[in-house]
């Protein structure tokens, strides 16, 4: 089943499109902000992302320039705004795809159809700086070369990676590594960085996981 992110603040817009996709058999989520949308980015794969232009925190252009720079998931733009510069802006910006509103839901649909059959094998790559993850074959490569890495280490460096510099809390990464809550020792979490970090400076990797007390980590260009 393909997740598709909604990033709209108009509600009723909201409902309209989140339920007729879901008649479609897609799972959806929802965020109203831009704020919103990075952080379900952060704990979430997403197949494709349906971008409102204007939000209540910031320009959708921009952000999807911000998406485009840590993660490979295709954007529709969906907007009142319909002047060419506007699309235009939006496309350089790394956009896939603009559909003005109104628009008909069964070409919304459609449009959604063809992003996801154009994009099926291009979203199995991330990338970070030097450093590219091939999702479905756990393989972690940095300038191309394979990175010799345990299951969790792939997993702990994928996570920070995708939180795109922002720091992600120690809790968020040990339950999405080791799949249960942190109880307190970070013992395990605190060694697998440790070993990640060395790793990452033997093949000059030019990125490294700083720690921010009482924060968490974030993945770093150095």
């Amino acid at each position: 089943m393909n997740t598709i992110l909604l990033v709209e603040d108009n509600p009723h817009i909201m409902k309209i499109n989140s339920t007729s996709l879901m008649m479609e058999g897609y799972h959806i989520l929802q965020a109203t902000t831009a704020a919103d949308c990075l952080q379900t980015l952060r704990s979430n794969d997403v197949d494709l992302i349906i971008l409102d232009i204007m939000l209540p925190d910031g320009n959708g252009i921009a952000l999807c320039s911000e998406i485009k720079h840590g993660y490979e998931i295709p954007i529709l733009f969906l907007s009142a705004l319909g002047e060419n510069e506007d699309i235009i802006a939006a496309l350089r910006a790394g956009g896939d795809d603009y559909l003005p509103k109104p628009y008909d839901i069964n070409v919304l649909i459609a449009r959604v159809e063809a992003r996801l059959r154009s994009s099926y094998r291009e979203k199995r790559f991330f990338r970070f700086g030097n450093l590219k993850f091939d999702t479905a074959a756990r393989i972690g490569y940095c300038r191309e070369r394979e990175l010799t890495l345990t299951q969790k280490e792939f997993s702990l460096l994928l996570q920070l990676a995708r939180g795109n510099g922002q720091i992600v809390s120690k809790g968020a990464l040990y339950e999405c590594v080791w799949g249960r809550p942190l109880a307190g020792d970070s013992t395990a979490l605190y060694t697998a960085v440790s070993r990640l970090n060395a790793k990452l400076a033997e093949e000059n990797a030019q990125v490294t996981i700083s720690y921010f007390r009482g924060r968490g980590y974030a993945l770093e260009a150095v």
